[in-house]
């Protein structure tokens, strides 16, 4: 008697969703506390990133020392870490119109939602961006646009998108880094990694572009204070560099199934 064993098709590998946290198994969120998620932590940003560099001029106005670009890049990335912390679990800790296009080039997020996470974003900048007008003193947030990024004297435009670019590359890259590990990354560390690569990312670009990495983070300040100065610089080259940097990830951390791997020797 001959006996004929059937082998099932194989199963298609899911593809990895890079967030920086996965929530525990049997725990969801709904869109809308996703949307509320992007909304306080983009605020977050925008209060204590943009509200550093003004709080850098009121020092200085008072004749006192000011925050620097050190105080100001740490107020940055340490507001980005820790909305990672505090909200990673939720809506994967985007925070950033260029980290959500990344998402959604590599098919990890529709359009809908890739929508609504722009929109919950920008809208959390521009709030956060009138409250700061309200509570810091007139002559100060003017003199600084509400910490709108802008170019320094010297930088044109096309260096400033590259600039801009190439900082959202490594963020995207970095954030989808710690997304495919394949163990999960403990919040803190993921946290950590992303706080700290805004962080460096502010010191090189701070001097000459603002060091903004982040549509929403520009967009927020620019509307409140009424400051346009080469504001597309901060969109395009983010942009860019998100779509560019989700697809090298993909490139690079996206592997082959284990099961897989033997016929590629």
């Amino acid at each position: 008697m001959t006996t004929y064993i059937i082998e099932s098709p194989p199963k298609m590998a899911a593809r990895p969703d890079p967030a920086i946290y996965i929530a525990p198994p049997g725990l969801a969120y709904t869109r809308v506390q996703k949307l509320f998620a992007e909304f306080f932590g983009t605020f977050a940003l925008v209060m204590f990133g943009a509200g550093a560099i003004c709080a850098d001029q009121f020092l200085r106005n008072t004749n006192m020392a000011g925050l620097g670009l050190l105080g100001i890049s740490l107020a940055y990335g340490l507001t980005y870490g820790a909305m990672i912390v505090a909200v990673g679990r939720v809506s994967g800790g985007h925070l950033n119109p260029a980290v959500t296009i990344g998402y959604w080039v590599t098919h990890r997020l529709g359009t809908i939602d890739t929508i609504l996470y722009w929109a919950a974003q920008i809208g959390g900048a521009i709030l956060a961006a009138y409250l700061l007008r309200y509570v810091v003193p007139e002559e100060t947030w003017r003199a600084t646009a509400l910490g709108t990024p802008d170019l320094a004297s010297g930088v044109t435009r096309l260096p400033g998108m590259l600039l801009e670019g190439v900082m959202a590359f490594f963020l995207i890259f970095v954030m989808f880094a710690i997304g495919l590990d394949e163990h999960g990354i403990p919040r803190p560390v993921a946290g950590f990694a992303g706080g700290l690569i805004v962080t460096v990312a502010s010191f090189l670009g701070g001097p000459f572009t603002g060091g903004a990495l982040n549509p929403a983070r520009a967009l927020g300040p620019a509307v409140a204070a009424n400051h346009w100065s080469n504001h597309a610089v901060y969109w395009i080259g983010p942009l860019a560099g998100g779509v560019i940097g989700a697809w090298v990830s993909d490139l690079i951390f996206l592997g082959t199934p284990k099961e897989d791997a033997g016929i590629l020797r």
